[in-house]
């Protein structure tokens, strides 16, 4: 019976995702893969080249599955805020589906030597999602939703890292709900801050 085939190479990801997620990369072997996904080592060396291709492609899927949410989360919002609000509940929901796949592209950018593979490409994936963000606050400026005071970029970092900051605190910390409430609200601090605000007179 034929082992190729799009069902396969989803069976041997999902096997692999659990695997790395919570044993590590350096910890598990293709043997394991192959058991849990229940295909032969030619299936998996069919899609992947070897163990280290095999996580190349979760964590990319990872970036692109969340730059697919972002994007289609960001057309749902009438306004700045609102496309603001909309991608951060979007990327909560992802998170809740995804945990271990988020897990592991949090992991990636912490792990030390050996924990990952060593010619691992990530960073032209990150950069491109966070310039979908800085083209989002660009635009707003440039229609006046949005002031000028802060460099687009700067912008960009402050709420993307804002963002990524309350995932991987949830990771922590379970008991803080992340959902859209709490996406308004991080959203309305981003956009207001906490300052107090200067008396008229």
């Amino acid at each position: 019976m034929a082992q190729h085939g799009p069902r396969t190479r989803r069976q041997i990801l999902r096997a692999a995702l659990k695997r790395f997620a919570n044993g590590g990369y350096a910890a598990t072997s293709v043997q394991q893969i192959v058991d849990d996904a229940k295909v032969s080592k030619p299936a998996l060396y069919y899609y992947f080249r070897d163990k280290a291709g095999l996580f190349q492609a979760l964590v990319s899927e990872a970036h692109d599955e969340r730059l697919q949410v972002v994007q289609q989360a960001a057309a749902r919002g009438r306004d700045f805020r609102g496309q603001l609000v909309e991608i951060l509940a979007a990327l909560f929901d992802y998170f809740h589906q995804n945990r271990e796949l988020t897990r592991i592209a949090f992991a990636t950018a912490f792990a030390a030597p050996g924990e990952v593979p060593p010619d691992l490409l990530y960073l032209d994936r990150c950069q491109r999602n966070l310039e979908f963000i800085r083209s989002l606050i660009k635009r707003a400026q440039a229609d006046g939703e949005l002031g000028d005071r802060f460099d687009s970029r700067d912008l960009a970092y402050g709420f993307y890292g804002q963002a990524h900051l309350y995932i991987a605190a949830h990771l922590l910390m379970p008991d803080y709900r992340l959902n859209r409430r709490a996406a308004e609200r991080i959203v309305d601090l981003f956009l207001t801050g906490a300052g107090a605000k200067k008396k008229r007179g």
